[in-house]
Parts: C-alpha cells; structure tokens; sequence
C-alpha cells in the first residue's frame, strides 16, 4: 500500500483547497454527516480550550489544510498561533482569509456556530477579527521531518494542535508514530498535543480524486500517543463518520495529551 501511497508530491500538484471545503466544510445543503463532524470537533475544541481549559502563550497548527476553525476556540486561550500545511495552495488559502482578500473563503456559519458554543453567536465578526490578530505566521510543515517546520525553528510550544492531518501525511502505522514524536518535539515538557484522528479510513476523496490515508484503530491511536512521551488526559471515541461515497471512515477519536517532563 505504501508505494501508492499518495505523498507530498500529490499534495502540491493535485490538492485543491476549494473542492476540499465545498466538500466537508459547507453548511449550505443543511443536515449532513459531514456538518455533524464540524459541530463533533467544534465541540470538543470549545471544552478543551473554554472557560477552565487549557492556556497558554504559545499553540502550532500542524497540518491545517486550507481551514481556520480548529483554531477558533483556541484564539481566546493562546496569545500566539502558528497555521501551517505541506501545500503552497492551502496556505495561500489560508492568508487570503487572513488578509480578507476579495473571494476568501466565507466561514461565517462556522464562525456562528463556534460563537454560539461560547453563548452569543452574535459575536463572530469579532471573533474573526480576533483570530486575524492572534495568528501571527503562517509557514510551510511536513509532520515526517524531524522538525516538522524545517527549515523555520520556533521556540518550544505550550500546544500542538493537528486534527484529520496526521493520518493523511503518514503511510504506515510506523510513520505514524514517527510522526507523533516529531510533534512531540515541538511542545516544551508538559506541553499539549491536541488531536482528533478518523478511524479505520484508508482513503478519502477531494473533488474526484482520491488521496490516501493510515487506517488506524483507537487502540493503535492510543498507545502510539503514549509512546511517544505523553499521557493521555482525555481520549473521546465516537462513532462519528462522514459520508461512505467521500471518506467511509468508521468513528473518530479526540485526544488529549501532556507531554511528559523528559530527563
């Protein structure tokens, strides 16, 4: 499986940041699978980032592709973040937004939907305007480099976050957990790894192409954060899964996770 794995290479010249979002990010054609997968991580986000949550200076996105609501509730936890993807078309997608460049991607329902989590959804013009400001860079990342941010060197994080991104990146389990250490080298000791992970899915399509994933189970997913240096405080399983026609994943797994103090 790994030789036709589709790798960064594919990214660059086949990824289209548009089909991608119109796909698993539209909320126009009412009730869907995927609509309920954007409310299952919003959801999870806003617990672990709101009122009581996790704090901090310092959060990386890892794997962002061309989207910005995974950092919604963590713009009003962490003072400094850091988008990044493998792909030059999702992080010009991602400052287009940024710099609110005529024909951006228009995230207002999701933004909406993160608000009314918080309990006014009225306040989502202002909770725009303050991830612009609290996204500071945006850098190019490839999660199977020893620094994921090569050739950029960051000071070591309070947070990474990286959600449905590890699984697409990695060819095989061990890269997987490969990867996983590479992230852990990004965070300072007792620094959070934030992650959702879609299960058992081998594939997933943009548009009409197809592009490869690590089918994982939970368990795998598990005891692949636990070596690599962390420990788990929340792990959610759901039985969340997108449309079979597009992604025919079977559940989903949020994870929370320290990273040990090393010697």
């Amino acid at each position: 499986m790994e030789s036709n794995f589709t790798g960064a290479e594919e990214y660059q010249k086949h990824f289209q940041p548009r089909d991608y979002l119109a796909t698993y990010y539209s909320l126009e054609g009412g009730p869907s699978p995927e609509t309920e997968m954007i409310k299952f991580n919003l959801q999870c986000l806003h617990k672990t980032f709101g009122p009581g949550g996790l704090r901090g200076e310092t959060l990386i996105d890892i794997g962002s592709g061309p989207t910005i609501y995974q950092v919604l509730a963590a713009c009003e936890a962490f003072k400094d973040i850091t988008l990044s993807d493998l792909t030059d078309r999702n992080r010009e997608e991602l400052q287009k937004w940024l710099r609110k460049d005529p024909g951006a991607y228009d995230w207002t329902p999701v933004l909406k939907l993160a608000c009314e989590l918080e309990g006014n959804s009225s306040r989502w013009q202002e909770k725009a305007e303050k991830l612009r400001a609290t996204v500071k860079r945006v850098l190019k990342c490839n999660a199977n480099q020893s620094n994921p941010l090569d050739p950029v060197e960051l000071p070591p994080a309070d947070c990474v976050l990286t959600l449905l991104a590890m699984e697409c990146a990695c060819c095989s389990l061990s890269a997987y957990r490969a990867a996983l250490c590479n992230l852990a080298g990004l965070l300072k000791p007792g620094g959070h790894l934030v992650t959702t992970v879609t299960l058992h899915l081998s594939s997933y399509m943009v548009g009409k192409r197809e592009f490869s994933c690590v089918a994982m189970t939970k368990e795998e997913v598990e005891q692949a954060v636990l070596d690599a240096g962390f420990d788990i405080e929340q792990l959610l399983h759901s039985d969340q899964s997108y449309s079979s026609n597009i992604a025919p994943n079977s559940g989903i797994c949020f994870i929370v996770a320290r990273k040990r103090p090393g010697p």
